[in-house]
């Protein structure tokens, strides 16, 4: 997985894993959570991944957005 910039200091991502249909976020708690094309669907997918790799905004949009539409918890 890839270290999340965490540009504003403050979140609770530490790092993702981005593949073609979908991405895993790794939380300071240690849980790992998929998210893909289903689940919370493509365009959210999409944001998800482009905040990923911009480090900014990917905790409050998950919070926001698609907190409990994931695919997946994978640990």
């Amino acid at each position: 997985m890839e270290n999340y910039a965490n540009k504003s200091g403050d979140s609770q991502v530490v790092s993702f894993q981005i593949d073609a249909n979908s991405i895993k976020v790794r939380f300071k708690s240690n849980h790992v959570y998929l998210y893909d094309i289903r689940h919370p669907g493509p365009e959210h997918l999409e944001k998800m991944k482009e905040l990923a790799r911009a480090g900014w905004g990917l905790n409050t949009y998950i919070e926001s957005e698609v907190k409990t539409d994931f695919s997946s918890k994978v640990f």
